[in-house]
């Protein structure tokens, strides 16, 4: 079997698992309670995008709203992974966007329902270039930003997650189990906001990468 490049995890991972209202001042925003253990969700692989193609914002939704995160490359599987070692399992990071449809989330939880076509569409989910693990000797402390068409939306630090790295990594692999390629997308700081067709997304992480997308409305089915 051929070598699988893990700089290139987009292509092959099976999965995106995703943590919700992991920094306190964003849960507040939404005006949800701040949790006691992690919410988990996931995206489909289908939702990745890299730069260079357009962000879509879905037909059915009217309040598309971006979150910038930092993203866990998964190196080594596992379950049941004990926090002590589960550094162990990254291969390193990617910069990240959880694009959310608000309005059909809100929608599905007020009905108490799954909240896939809220999270888990086509581009939802566009990733920087791979990080090598040691350009980021601690995730807990780094810096994101994310502005849109030239101002700054969103900007805070990882030290500000309710739940680290490792703590995430030992708590989702309890259930399910983590494989080679995965991605943990950790959660954004606050300053979550509505985008339109044509703004412009540019999001960073301290000063080791930058990407932009453009936001373009989905083609009617013919």
């Amino acid at each position: 079997m051929t070598a699988r490049n893990i700089a290139r995890f987009w292509e092959w991972g099976r999965k995106i698992i995703c943590v919700g209202r992991n920094y306190a001042d964003h849960a507040k925003e939404l005006k949800n309670a701040i949790p006691t253990e992690p919410v988990v969700f996931l995206k489909p692989p289908s939702a990745y995008l890299r730069e260079g193609s357009p962000i879509l914002v879905p037909l059915y939704s009217n309040d598309l709203h971006h979150e910038v995160e930092l993203g866990v490359v998964i190196g080594k599987g596992g379950t049941a992974i004990p926090q002590s070692t589960a550094m162990e399992h990254v291969a390193g990071y990617a910069l990240c966007l959880d694009m959310t449809a608000r309005d059909i989330q809100e929608e599905c939880k007020s009905k108490g329902l799954p909240w896939t076509m809220a999270k888990g569409f086509n581009t939802s989910c566009p990733v920087s270039d791979f990080i090598p693990k040691e350009r980021i000797p601690d995730p807990g402390n780094v810096q994101l930003w994310l502005k849109v068409n030239g101002k700054v939306r969103q900007s805070g630090s990882t030290s500000q997650m309710i739940f680290s790295v490792p703590y995430l990594i030992s708590y989702i692999s309890d259930f399910i189990s983590l494989e080679e390629g995965d991605l943990i997308l950790t959660g954004t700081p606050k300053g979550v906001s509505a985008v339109q067709e044509h703004d412009e997304l540019q999001a960073g992480i301290q000063d080791i990468l930058t990407m932009n997308f453009k936001l373009v409305k989905q083609k009617s089915r013919i």
